[in-house]
């Protein structure tokens, strides 16, 4: 009897990290396999399929829409490892321009640069062979970018999940309709009358129609939330909003004392007021890979001016800038481990020192982060 063929499905893709993976861009789940299941899951790329009696291997793949029965558009199949740290989140700045002027906005004064559609589409290119994960499309107010919607266009053409940051004012229908991203994701700083006092007046409302639009379209949508000194007493109530309406995942930081959060520096609350509200949030997060290293160790910013740092916190002290080519500037990304920082604490493999960029401000390079020690000392493990 003629075995069935089997093909790589439509959004899976095989990304040679550190170890073998194959990467659902659509869930945005990373697997493990061993050589032997690497290569078999490259005949399955091919046009002709792959067959195999391993019925219970076959049986996960395609229940993790990993594998179908139908040949799907043609795959790419790496042919070379990642570099070691791997990059797989790259932070796409694309444009600074923005149709909000945030109290918090660590950029603060924005100089109108945009990255050149040649250039970003040869980032991605390189991205793609470096076996990037997600790229994150940011700004400034992405939507803004003047080319975005051939941007757009070319989205498609490449393996890795893609993120769109925004702040949700320019979110319509027909935005939605032609709109070539995996997942959005929206800023809400509050409830209504702290996430206004922030971003200005009607901005929640419209925002939040944003997100229930996108979901509404099909689209996954997370949200990041910013602890201030006026939102302090909403974090309950976004929580069961957020569940209610089916939000992916809920990111909540503290912002760094940077851009105009500098001229608006009593809406930082201290560390030990702050820290507490780090415990909320929910949600998958990264992938892992981290063992040893403090925050950061897979991610790395592009400006809109083409400059590459380590996260854009660090704009101000490029590692280089794309013209270089995306992996040499990824080779002079340093990469820190937690030995080498001051922090002792039991949460240190969960924790990972916290943010650098926080702590160095704060303190100094190998400085503890005391917003994030305030959530794991004072709480215990905020994400257990």
């Amino acid at each position: 009897m003629k075995m069935k063929r089997y093909y790589l499905a439509e959004n899976a893709s095989l990304k040679w990290l550190e170890t073998p993976c194959i990467y659902n861009i659509r869930s945005d789940e990373l697997y493990e396999v061993d050589e032997g299941g690497f290569n078999f899951m490259k005949e399955c790329a091919h046009a002709d399929g792959c067959s195999s009696r391993d019925s219970e291997f076959i049986d996960f793949c395609i229940a993790e829409g990993l594998l179908s029965e139908r040949l799907s558009k043609a795959k790419r199949i790496p042919d070379r490892r990642s570099p070691v740290p791997s990059l797989r989140y790259l932070e796409l700045q694309i444009t600074d321009r923005c149709n909000l002027k945030c109290k918090h906005c660590y950029i603060g004064k924005r100089d109108l640069h945009e990255l050149p559609l040649e250039d970003i589409r040869g980032v991605m290119k390189e991205f793609e062979s470096m076996q990037g994960l997600r790229l994150l499309i940011t700004g400034g107010e992405p939507l803004l970018y003047k080319q975005f919607e051939r941007l757009n266009g070319i989205l498609p053409d490449f393996e890795f999940r893609k993120v769109l940051f925004t702040n949700g004012l320019l979110v319509t229908g027909d935005v939605l309709k032609g709109l070539k991203v995996d997942e959005l994701q929206v800023s809400i700083d509050g409830l209504e009358k702290a996430h206004d006092l922030i971003r200005g007046r009607g901005s929640f409302d419209r925002s939040m129609k944003a997100i229930r639009l996108a979901i509404d379209s099909g689209f996954e949508v997370s949200v990041s939330t910013m602890v201030h000194s006026e939102n302090l007493g909403d974090f309950e109530k976004m929580e069961e909003v957020f569940k209610e309406i089916g939000i992916r995942d809920w990111t909540v930081d503290v912002p760094c004392l940077a851009g105009n959060l500098r001229e608006n520096s009593d809406l930082l609350p201290p560390a030990d007021v702050a820290g507490r509200y780090l415990a909320y949030g929910f949600g998958e997060g990264l992938h892992g890979g981290g063992e040893g290293y403090v925050c950061g160790l897979h991610l790395m910013s592009i400006m809109p001016d083409g400059n590459a740092a380590k996260c854009a916190f660090y704009s101000d002290d490029p590692v280089g800038h794309i013209i270089d080519g995306l992996e040499a500037c990824w080779e002079k990304v340093g990469h820190t481990k937690l030995d080498d920082i001051e922090c002792d604490c039991a949460f240190m493999e969960v924790c990972r020192g916290g943010c650098r960029y926080r702590a160095s401000i704060t303190g100094g390079p190998s400085s503890k982060d005391p917003y994030r020690c305030a959530a794991f000392i004072d709480h215990g493990d905020p994400d257990g």
